[in-house]
């Protein structure tokens, strides 16, 4: 089944909860497999970047996110997990629709970690 990132969109928009589950990673990976890509899970959000090239992504340099592009973040002090989120054109969505950017918190903003953004051709 062909990359549809509408479906995995759509996905992420209508399983979005009001704030962080602590669930990014399994979010974003089932919103993924909506849209018709399967990817081995892990169990941090920071180890998804090899799974996420070996499924058809491609890493990308872009100051300019388009819709289905996935972020990676690495951790921090208190989230060893790091964080992932799907981009839907306006709104990074992890586990919650992210309205500052594609870092989840105030802690990540103000660190701002490394991170590799991620785009299905």
């Amino acid at each position: 089944m062909p990359w549809d990132r509408n479906k995995a969109i759509s996905f992420a928009q209508s399983h979005a909860q009001p704030f962080s589950t602590r669930y990014c990673a399994k979010s974003v990976r089932e919103a993924i497999e909506s849209g018709g890509v399967t990817l081995f899970p892990t169990n941090y959000a920071k180890d998804y970047g090899r799974n996420l090239t070996n499924a058809g992504f491609v890493e990308t340099n872009t100051i300019m996110p388009m819709p289905g592009d996935v972020v990676v973040i690495q951790p921090i002090d208190g989230h060893p997990a790091g964080h992932m989120a799907i981009y839907d054109g306006r709104t990074w969505i992890s586990d919650f629709k992210q309205n500052h950017g594609f870092y989840p918190n105030s802690a990540y903003r103000r660190i701002r970690p490394k991170y590799k953004i991620y785009r299905h051709p």
